[in-house]
């Protein structure tokens, strides 16, 4: 036998050393997991660690935040808090691997489908709720509130844990909301929570206090449960927020006579399971972004100041072709006010882009209203939001209607059309004359006071002729006085005298008791300075109404001529008394005005102190 060369023997072995090596255990090829760098996530979201490649290594995942070690090549977490995190891979003490990643709250709008219909929202609780409890305590007090949150089950797990001092379910830092979905009736309630198994038990627990059944549970948390009215709920999870979805219960022609809940559920044959599991589905798969990046509410939100409450709603389905679009609103509180500052945005003028002069009586009249309406608008316009657009349901209900009150609608409707479309009203009250018919006893108490009304006019002959066809088929007796350049109609409405100056331009309304002993001014600027907004200005609508005007009045007078001096002081406390059992409501006041593109309103309650 022949023996090969030694040179070659030596390459053969080196070969086969080298080829053990590579596929020995102590010294094999190594593979680095990824932690895929430093970023920023959002807390309830999961978030991929790993590679899913044949050759890469089963590692130990430390997230940094508590939670369990996880083993894998390619594992999923979701960080629970706010926060920073250290997320390294380990074989064993070694460090193969590592990320710092900064979670943030995830805004509530993201949470939210981005198909909804209407939702209402807080942004984050932090900040939020209490000046809506504080305000909400002085309108009807405080313990009145807390049973109304108590009923909620998702308000009263905020309740307990947001206004009880530290979080330990609720995070602070998400949204509350509640929303609306295209072809499901019902709502849908979210709120951002920390430890997700806790706000499920909570919540679930205090639905089953309230008589319902836990029916289903499943393993990522979903619990399924029937309402005492025998309708199927579910409470879910999802990247960080808790839903609960509830479907209204059906009505059947049974639940009109007396049937009971059960009864109308048997006719109709349905639970509301597989609505909610179809809401619970859409939900989970919903892109991530949600409502956020929804392009109206984009275009919307521009509009209008942040808010400590959000209002969010646009027409679908059958409604989806009004001119409408969508609206945006905001909603502030203090101890004792509200605003609420909101936008329409429209794909056609409103008002037929135009409107009516302003108003000629704001511009002199008796000051110290109890409660203002102005209205400038183009005629057309009044005339539909009277009646109705032409051909529409709601004109022959309109017609109807008045045709049963004994009015002839093509009365009215020519009446209307007379009409610049420049409305304005003023009310007062009249402490004293409320006081003496107070005491005279014969009834309880009833308001005293005087009405301002008038009406710019195109032509006047429509609306006497409409007047006096009303008083006559009523059988109400009238006077006629044709003046220089008016014709006067006057009567008595309710016991009061009623004065209706009719000019080429112009109606005016005088009812009740006389106005004459009032200072006399310019009503419309005292209203603009008060209420701001440009209020009450020609374009707007605007109302308002003083209660603690009328609280005043009531308590002003000292001696009044026809009441015995001993007896307005009792009558003075009783109707203190009785004012003090209203919602102590200082003031409202409404404003709309059309802008390009839509149209803007407010509204402002203050309250007085209790």
């Amino acid at each position: 036998m022949t023996l090969p060369p030694c040179s070659s023997v030596r390459a053969l072995m080196a070969v086969l050393v080298v080829a053990v090596a590579l596929s020995g255990p102590g010294c094999r090829r190594v593979v680095k997991p990824e932690a895929g760098g430093d970023r920023t996530v959002e807390a309830g979201v999961p978030v991929d660690f790993g590679a899913g490649g044949q050759d890469a290594p089963v590692v130990s995942w430390d997230f940094g935040d508590g939670s369990p070690v996880q083993s894998g090549t390619r594992v999923v977490h979701a960080f629970e808090r706010p926060g920073t995190y250290a997320v390294r891979a380990l074989d064993r003490d070694a460090v193969l691997a590592s990320a710092t990643l900064t979670v943030v709250p995830r805004p509530v709008l993201r949470a939210i489908p981005d198909d909804a219909e209407v939702a209402i929202f807080f942004p984050q609780l932090r900040g939020n709720v209490d000046p809506l409890m504080g305000f909400m305590s002085q309108l009807v007090g405080e313990s009145q509130v807390l049973q109304t949150l108590d009923s909620v089950p998702l308000l009263a797990l905020v309740l307990r844990d947001v206004t009880g001092g530290q979080a330990r379910i609720v995070d602070p830092d998400e949204g509350l909301g509640f929303f609306s979905l295209p072809r499901f009736e019902g709502s849908v309630v979210l709120l951002g929570v920390t430890d997700t198994q806790a706000a499920v038990d909570a919540v679930v627990k205090e639905v089953q206090s309230r008589g319902a059944r836990v029916m289903r549970r499943e393993p990522q948390g979903t619990v399924f449960l029937r309402r005492d009215n025998g309708m199927s709920m579910v409470v879910f999870p999802d990247r960080g927020y808790l839903y609960v979805v509830v479907p209204d219960a059906p009505e059947s022609e049974s639940e009109q006579e007396e049937g009971t809940p059960q009864q109308v559920l048997a006719e109709v044959g349905d639970d509301g399971l597989a609505a909610v599991e179809e809401v619970r589905a859409h939900i989970q798969g919903a892109s991530g972004s949600g409502l956020s990046e929804q392009p109206l509410l984009t275009s919307l939100r521009a509009k209008v100041g942040a808010g400590h409450v959000h209002v969010f709603a646009r027409p679908e389905g059958n409604d989806a072709s009004a001119s409408i679009q969508g609206l945006w609103a905001a909603l502030t509180f203090q101890d004792t006010r509200a605003d609420l500052e909101g936008w329409v945005v429209s794909d056609k003028s409103l008002f037929q882009g135009g409107t009516a002069p302003g108003s000629e009586l704001l511009a002199r009249a008796p000051l110290g209203p109890i409660a203002a309406l102005t209205v400038s608008l183009p005629p057309e316009t009044l005339a539909k939001l009277v009646f109705g657009a032409p051909g529409s349901e709601r004109r022959a209900q309109t017609e109807q209607r008045m045709a049963r009150q004994g009015l002839d609608a093509a009365g009215v409707q020519g009446m209307l059309g007379a009409l610049r479309g420049d409305l304005s009203l003023l009310a007062y009250l009249d402490a004293p004359a409320f006081y003496r018919n107070l005491l005279k006893g014969a009834r309880g108490p009833e308001p005293r006071g005087s009405v301002l009304f008038q009406a710019g006019l195109v032509r006047s002959e429509p609306v006497l002729e409409w007047l006096t066809g009303v008083l006559e088929s009523r059988g109400q007796p009238f006077e006629v006085l044709k003046e220089k350049g008016a014709t006067r109609l006057r009567t008595r409405v309710f016991e009061q005298p009623v004065d209706v100056t009719l000019t080429a331009d112009r109606l005016t309304l005088r009812g009740g008791e006389s106005l004459e002993a009032r200072a006399q001014g310019g009503v419309g600027e005292e209203l603009r300075q008060r209420f701001g907004a440009q209020g009450f200005e020609p374009g707007h609508l605007s109302a308002m109404v003083d209660m603690g005007r009328v609280r005043s009045e009531l308590d002003s007078p000292r001696e009044v001529p026809g009441v015995p001096p001993q007896q307005l002081p009792v009558a003075r406390a009783l109707v203190g008394t009785l004012i003090d059992q209203l919602p102590p409501i200082e003031s409202l006041f409404l404003d709309f005005a059309p802008e390009q593109g839509g149209g803007r309103f407010r509204m402002s309650t203050v309250l007085r102190s209790r």
